[in-house]
């Protein structure tokens, strides 16, 4: 593959950066992302350089000014993930919400900069939820400002990422263009959380307090690749735990949840997902944005954000910033970058 590293990448709703961190993986030049969460752009900051990062409410300004905020006269990739919260299936599914409409924003922008290629990421319900009316409209949009569109829901343990999370992705490059072809799914591909977390301190002897210093070697190909470069850890911290809640989650094994406990306990928390163990020999279930609901495979205690960001593919050398609780859900909105590589590289084909 030809990689041209003067091909410009911008990123609308950009949180952390998970969607500029694959695109730079494969050889793209990241501009800058924007997004309205002042904590993930502190984050976006502190890892992307000389990128600019921009706090801003993409619904509040007009296209043009963005434009001028980013300051280049030529952008090759527009991508980004508008938030999915109005059409995932953990949140309340309002079509009334403001943040349904957020793509329209992020089309206008495309409009004004002109890119030579598009990627919206949502989560898959977008397509049914509504009647499918906000999957059918930015098809539309993008159709109608010169692009051809291709959709695909792609599973992120196929492609290297430790976690069985499923992603809509619209790509859209310029009508003349070669066609773009979604990555093929890798078998050989499938990381456990085993693979991505066992060399990672447990933490049982240092409660509440952040441990930034590595205890073993690496034990695993995955784990060698996200401690490249790394020498010391950030982001793990153990979540302090009443005795009670410890005990109950000491009660389910690797890979169990709340119906390995004894039905006195089943109600204890009034969600599907309770007491939900990883499961050692697996990719993780799709984590959430820390809601305290699902535990590390073997430890008492829910995953610190490094290991959140393992799950995530992001490398031990991506430092987040923010408290804790904004660290979490950072980490839990990301797009996975080894996911987000796998596409940049198709579309880097296409380009050059």
């Amino acid at each position: 593959m030809i990689r041209d590293p003067n091909l410009r990448v911008v990123d609308l709703f950009c949180g952390a950066g998970g969607l500029s961190l694959g695109f730079r993986s494969a050889g793209f030049e990241i501009v800058g992302g924007i997004d309205s969460d002042v904590s993930s752009v502190q984050t976006y900051s502190e890892n992307f350089g000389p990128s600019k990062a921009i706090a801003a409410d993409l619904s509040q300004v007009s296209s043009t000014v963005v434009a001028k905020w980013l300051g280049v006269s030529r952008v090759d990739v527009i991508v980004g993930g508008p938030p999915c919260q109005g059409f995932s299936v953990a949140g309340k599914r309002i079509e009334s919400d403001n943040r349904n409409d957020l793509y329209r924003h992020y089309l206008d922008i495309v409009g004004e900069l002109q890119p030579s290629a598009v990627v919206i990421e949502n989560v898959p319900t977008i397509r049914s939820l509504y009647g499918g009316r906000v999957a059918v409209e930015i098809e539309a949009g993008l159709s109608a400002l010169g692009f051809e569109v291709a959709t695909a829901v792609l599973n992120a343990s196929h492609f290297g990422v430790p976690q069985a999370r499923r992603r809509l992705f619209f790509v859209a490059v310029r009508s003349g263009l070669p066609h773009f072809t979604f990555p093929e799914p890798r078998s050989s591909a499938v990381v456990t959380c085993e693979d991505a977390l066992s060399d990672l301190p447990s933490l049982a002897h240092e409660p509440g307090l952040p441990v930034t210093r590595y205890e073993s070697k690496p034990a695993t190909q995955y784990q060698r690749r996200m401690r490249r470069g790394s020498k010391l850890l950030y982001n793990h911290e153990a979540v302090l735990h009443k005795p009670e809640t410890v005990r109950i989650i000491s009660m389910v094994p690797d890979g169990g949840n709340y119906k390995s406990l004894p039905k006195h306990l089943h109600g204890t928390r009034k969600v599907n997902i309770a007491w939900t163990r990883m499961n050692s020999r697996k990719p993780s279930f799709t984590i959430d944005a820390g809601h305290n609901h699902h535990f590390h495979y073997s430890h008492n205690r829910v995953p610190t954000v490094r290991e959140c960001a393992r799950i995530q593919s992001f490398p031990d050398t991506f430092r987040f910033l923010g408290n804790r609780t904004s660290q979490y859900r950072q980490v839990g909105n990301a797009v996975p970058p080894r996911l987000a590589e796998a596409i940049a590289i198709e579309i880097m084909k296409v380009l050059t």
